[in-house]
């Protein structure tokens, strides 16, 4: 259970509807589909109706403020399996990674890495009350590309488990390149926050609006006026 997950969810029924991708940068193919992951014929590249207007307006102001610059969809909705695939597919890297294989790993080790996974990773939860974020369509994990079509850089990739991957590694180091990667990341935070979204804290690139963390977010901000989520999971 996260934190986010006492929050009640009174779904609104809105559809899951095609991105328009024209009007973003893009992975193409998705990175996870690259992985073998089960999208089946489901599409990443899908939201919620008034989600993907908030994105739109998003880029818009983006624009404004950096008019070749554009919001680059990493990742969407997010099918359980999916998630599923994901979380085990990001354990056994982690296992790798630490020059380890999954019959050699100790309780304590084993333990540690998945600690590890779901710092990054969502449960793939089949709870009606406890949905992953990216299964309810109203999640998006983005970053940005600049004028020449470049990934401007964030300080570390999208999904790495460590601490570099909170929004706010950056903030308090005076190395020049630091400082670079945390307006970097306030760019981004600036206008995903200036359309309605909330970041998640352990995460620079994940936003959403309208789910539990969301209304979690909004109600730690604003506690007088608490919200609820209107976006649970879809199948």
């Amino acid at each position: 259970m996260r934190p986010y997950h006492q929050i009640p969810i009174f779904e609104c029924g809105e559809p899951l509807i095609e991105i328009p991708l024209e009007l973003f940068a893009v992975e193409s193919p998705h990175p996870y589909e690259k992985l073998g992951a089960p999208y089946g014929e489901q599409s990443p590249y899908y939201l919620r109706q008034s989600v993907i207007k908030n994105l739109s307006q998003a880029q818009n102001y983006l624009k404004l403020l950096h008019p070749n610059w554009h919001i680059q969809i990493f990742d969407a909705y997010r099918p359980i399996a999916v998630q599923q695939f994901m979380v085990d597919y990001s354990f056994t890297q982690a296992v790798q990674d630490r020059g380890l294989t999954n019959v050699e790993l100790s309780p304590n080790q084993r333990q540690e890495v998945w600690e590890a996974v779901y710092a990054i990773w969502a449960a793939p939860s089949l709870d009606e009350k406890t949905p992953p974020p990216h299964s309810t369509g109203a999640a998006v994990d983005v970053t940005l590309v600049d004028d020449i079509g470049q990934i401007v850089n964030m300080g570390s990739p999208i999904d790495e488990m460590s601490e570099r991957s909170h929004p706010d590694y950056y903030a308090n180091n005076d190395d020049p390149e630091a400082q670079k990667y945390h307006a970097h990341r306030q760019l981004l935070q600036d206008v995903m926050l200036k359309e309605g979204f909330q970041r998640n804290p352990r995460e620079w690139w994940h936003f959403s609006v309208g789910d539990q963390m969301w209304a979690w977010l909004n109600n730690q901000s604003n506690p007088a006026n608490p919200v609820t989520a209107r976006y649970g999971r879809i199948a």
